[in-house]
């Protein structure tokens, strides 16, 4: 039959005594009587059935079963004292560890991070990243994921609403005669990304051009390569409006035709639906949702 569990406070009790081998100096340390320790370590010995102390003329010594209880009882209660430490004491860093889609850490997340730490500058920030979303990362606080928002056993709340179009470099613009249809696409390699349910077939789709005769093209799995090599005049890539805003504000990408086309995928901050979250990552999350709500009302 298992012993039931003896009450914390008894433990913390036979503890702080076996440490200083006083009941003294443990009442001391922990606030209480020397009585108090006393009659604690008592009951605790009551409840398990045996003697953990040899109470001595000049002292305490352990006994057998003292000396074999200790170390479970000093690093349990050392595991709650860092954990409660870590997760409400003041002024201790927590490092919040964050899954991150790549271009959405570079083009969106990393133009905005320092409002983040300007405003919270006690939480630490650790990034990996998550080509393919199917991946479980169990050190993961939160996560952000690309797609329609719907994975089994995790919450998701929607950051951007994106509209698709085509860019390029300006380079390319300069050098063809006419961008003054969709026709011009038939002239230079369109850059397609896996992954992407609403891609390039799913916008020459939506705007009438499927039957287009297009060069062969480029794949990669990431977006932001295939932003990168669109800057670098290779071809077409598909733009999401809330991606590309910064390169074409900086000159590095343009969007020569007016033809956009909503897309239902989006990315998303996703956490588990039924587990803990640490406070750090409940205040990351509702800062980012702060900054895409705000980002939305801009546009609109």
């Amino acid at each position: 039959m298992k012993k039931r569990l003896p009450p914390l406070n008894w433990l913390r009790s036979f503890e702080a005594a076996a440490r200083h081998l006083s009941f003294t100096h443990a009442a001391g340390e922990l606030s209480l009587t020397q009585a108090a320790i006393s009659q604690q370590v008592k009951g605790l010995e009551s409840q398990l059935g045996a003697a953990l102390f040899k109470r001595l003329p000049r002292g305490l010594e352990l006994t057998d079963a003292g000396l074999a209880y200790l170390p479970a009882i000093h690093e349990a209660i050392q595991r709650l004292s860092v954990a409660t430490d870590e997760v409400f004491g003041q002024g201790r860093i927590h490092q919040l560890t964050l899954r991150v889609n790549l271009v959405f850490l570079t083009t969106w997340l990393a133009p905005r991070l320092g409002r983040f730490r300007a405003r919270y500058p006690d939480i630490g920030l650790r990034f990996t990243s998550n080509i393919w979303c199917g991946e479980s990362d169990k050190e993961a606080d939160v996560e952000i994921r690309y797609g329609q928002g719907s994975w089994a056993g995790l919450k998701s709340e929607r950051l951007t609403w994106d509209e698709l179009f085509p860019v390029c470099s300006p380079a390319l613009l300069n050098d063809s005669s006419s961008f003054e249809s969709l026709d011009a696409l038939g002239l230079h390699p369109l850059l397609h990304v896996i992954g992407y349910e609403e891609g390039w077939g799913y916008w020459l789709n939506k705007t009438g051009y499927s039957h287009l005769d297009t060069p062969r093209g480029l794949q990669f799995d990431t977006l932001i390569s295939a932003l990168e090599m669109a800057a670098q005049g290779q071809g077409f890539a598909l733009g999401r409006s809330s991606l590309v805003e910064g390169m074409i504000a900086d000159g590095r990408l343009i969007a020569p035709f007016s033809q956009k086309v909503a897309t239902s995928e989006a990315f998303h901050l996703v956490y588990p639906a039924h587990q803990y979250i640490h406070p750090h990552a409940e205040i990351f999350r509702s800062w980012i949702v702060e900054e895409a709500t705000a980002g939305r009302e801009r546009l609109e």
